[in-house]
């Protein structure tokens, strides 16, 4: 998610030779070199935060490092189309990106939803303002979230199906951004961290709520990230970069590598 308005790849390649061994991996190769693999979304699955941007796809930043590029390195499918855009909401989503979809589409990967609920201002309003003012603002995304994003996920979701009917889609979710107790440097206070990170929670169990009704997999990178948000002295998250703010809040490469790789693999 992109912050415009504030201003383990060697792992899978060893489990893939430990399969290979014991006759499973090449099972495994095969199915995955059947499959067609298309990866939309905003910046959480662009790699916004990893470093190592593709230079071809502009102000998009999509990352050798994002998940969905590790993975597909990985597992070496017969085609992989990458749309996924730093800064997209649902509308970007389904003007933008669903070209490479098909009929012929077998697996799709998305995180949507955080920008149109407004998480770039959200997280500039609890940074330079008060706490009070932080708690109210996180308060009006959470009102959005249930006044308006369902409809905004169902257009995704429903564009998603109509032109990819047989394909698996894994709806991803997004972390909680702060490790609570303890002292913290990130010059916000354990109110606003709760708040942050229960609104992620608001976020995600509706993300959650219309993917499984559209028979879409959800899946949480919270237990990933457990042990790796901000202030927890282990980050996968960068907090306020204040010499590149579009990558606060963003997960770092190990978050990529280390969280959301891990997640997908799973439920892909």
């Amino acid at each position: 998610m992109k912050l415009s308005r504030f201003a383990a790849f060697a792992s899978s390649l060893l489990l893939g030779s430990v399969l290979a061994l014991t006759g499973a991996g090449t099972a495994q190769a095969a199915e995955s070199a059947a499959l067609d693999y298309v990866a939309l979304g905003d910046s959480y699955s662009s790699g916004v935060g990893a470093g190592s941007y593709d230079s071809a796809s502009g102000d998009c930043k999509r990352s050798t490092k994002a998940y969905p590029r590790l993975w597909a390195n990985a597992n070496a499918p017969s085609s992989f189309a990458f749309t996924a855009c730093s800064g997209a909401v649902t509308t970007d989503v389904t003007g933008k990106q669903l070209g490479p979809l098909s009929s012929a589409t077998d697996l799709v990967s998305i995180t949507i939803g955080g920008n149109d609920a407004g998480f770039a201002d959200v997280m500039t309003t609890c940074v330079l303002q008060s706490e009070s003012t932080c708690v109210n603002r996180v308060n009006q995304a959470k009102g959005y979230v249930d006044s308006t994003l369902p409809a905004r996920l169902d257009a995704v979701y429903n564009a998603i199906r109509a032109k990819a009917p047989a394909a698996r889609v894994v709806v991803l979710g997004y972390p909680r951004f702060y490790q609570l107790g303890g002292s913290c440097i990130a010059g916000l206070s354990e109110t606003e961290r709760k708040a942050i990170n229960g609104a992620s929670d608001y976020l995600n169990a509706a993300v959650a709520k219309r993917a499984a009704d559209h028979g879409f997999a959800f899946a949480s990178v919270v237990p990933a990230f457990t042990g790796h948000e901000i202030c927890s002295g282990s980050a996968w998250l960068h907090s306020v970069n204040w010499l590149n703010i579009g990558e606060s809040y963003h997960p770092t490469a190990a978050g990529q590598s280390g969280g959301y790789l891990p997640t997908f693999r799973s439920a892909a």
